[in-house]
């Protein structure tokens, strides 16, 4: 009877973390998935296996469908509980050692031969899979990924996939790029912690670069695929910069670093701009955040970049945007690269700069913003799709959608 009474208190916690879980997965809709509309009502729920699901109805009348957030359909697990079988299984971990972990985080979790499916199914998204079986002989599970909390005025978490960085390197095109694989093995051991005590943020300076001579060019990029399927996952927005940078770093096969901590000096400018002819000061003033005159460039500049990806012959510096077809982080990027070229020795043409949200991916050289040419006559780019933009000669952002 005593045994009886144990199982039954063990199901009835293991049921109480379940209902927890399903509380924190519920997230409001904001439009209908298939026709964009923000008029739909609440129409019950509907109960799976492991879950609770809010049912919705479009009140649209060419729509009229019924629609959840989660998205996914013939699934009995949350989206929460597949995401992070999906990273355990790519960090190294075996099947069976994933669903005992799922199950004791979670209280519910597949069995190998489910997870097995997950993993299959989702090969194209986490296309990390691929790489896994060469990334195991090298790294075990818990050094695969170093991970590193950096006070720096706030808790920025450090992330370097060592086994990614290792094999991004072994493609020809990334031959060069030791130097970063350098910087980002020192960056737990090296960093002057201290710099970013006392120095400017980057992201706080408003000085605005000339933006004549250069494109921004919108595209579609899996990193917009990788933010819609991990999002809906997060209930609260402050945790979505974490979350996000964990599942890629995890799961993608290119992403080789998240909140990478860089500074760049004065005298790192001077040298640009005496030495490199680059445009980067106002005569060796910039506009600060909450100052209304400029002032004298500060000894030093700080900031931590949200991701770092090496792929194509070059390195590219992203940062997530909520909202990114309203933003417009040209100044902020640039310094990022302007900071990596200094601390790697690597040329600033070897980095490119974007910001994404779920639906939309912008990018653009930083060389463009920094260094311009006389030019007499009109050029014109023509990107693969066969559309032609001519470069701007004024001081206007021309972003393209290709």
């Amino acid at each position: 009877m005593e045994e009886q009474n144990q199982q039954k208190n063990i199901e009835n916690n293991q049921s109480q973390m379940v209902s927890d879980f399903k509380v924190r997965q519920e997230k409001e809709a904001e439009v209908c998935p298939y026709c964009q509309s923000k008029k739909f009502i609440k129409r019950g729920t509907r109960k799976n296996v492991n879950e609770t699901v809010q049912l919705y109805e479009c009140k649209n009348s060419d729509c009229g469908r019924t629609f959840t957030v989660q998205g996914i359909r013939g699934k009995h697990f949350p989206l929460e509980v597949i995401a992070e079988g999906l990273t355990f299984y790519n960090l190294g971990l075996t099947l069976e050692q994933t669903c005992e972990l799922l199950n004791k985080k979670y209280g519910i979790g597949p069995e190998p031969s489910g997870l097995y499916k997950w993993v299959n199914e989702y090969s194209d998204l986490c296309r990390f899979s691929r790489l896994r079986s060469y990334a195991i002989k090298m790294f075990s599970p818990k050094d695969i990924i170093e991970v590193v909390t950096l006070a720096h005025q706030q808790l920025y978490r450090f992330r370097y996939h060592r086994a990614k960085m290792v094999l991004s390197l072994q493609e020809f095109k990334n031959r060069n790029f030791k130097p970063l694989k350098d910087f980002l093995d020192s960056v737990s051991s090296e960093t002057p912690h201290q710099y970013f005590q006392q120095g400017e943020r980057m992201s706080e300076v408003k000085s605005k670069f000339d933006k004549a001579e250069m494109i921004v060019k919108g595209k579609s990029n899996y990193a917009n695929r990788l933010a819609k399927f991990i999002l809906p996952t997060i209930q609260d927005n402050v945790q979505r910069h974490e979350k996000l940078q964990r599942f890629m770093i995890a799961n993608d096969s290119v992403t080789v670093a998240t909140e990478v901590p860089v500074y760049i000096r004065r005298e790192d400018i001077e040298h640009m701009e005496n030495k490199l002819g680059f445009k980067i000061t106002d005569n060796s003033k910039i506009l600060v955040k909450g100052k209304k005159r400029s002032q004298a460039m500060p000894k030093m500049l700080t900031g931590h970049i949200d991701m770092i990806q090496v792929r194509n012959g070059q390195i590219h510096l992203l940062d997530y945007k909520s909202n990114a077809a309203k933003e417009k982080p040209i100044e902020q990027l640039t310094w990022y690269a302007l900071a990596m070229s200094r601390l790697t020795g690597l040329k600033i043409y070897e980095f490119k700069c974007a910001w994404f949200d779920e639906k939309d991916y912008f990018e653009f050289y930083p060389l463009h913003v920094v260094k311009k040419l006389k030019r007499t006559r009109n050029k014109n780019v023509r990107f693969k799709d066969g559309s032609v933009v001519q470069i701007p000669k004024e001081n206007v952002l021309k972003m393209v959608k290709v």
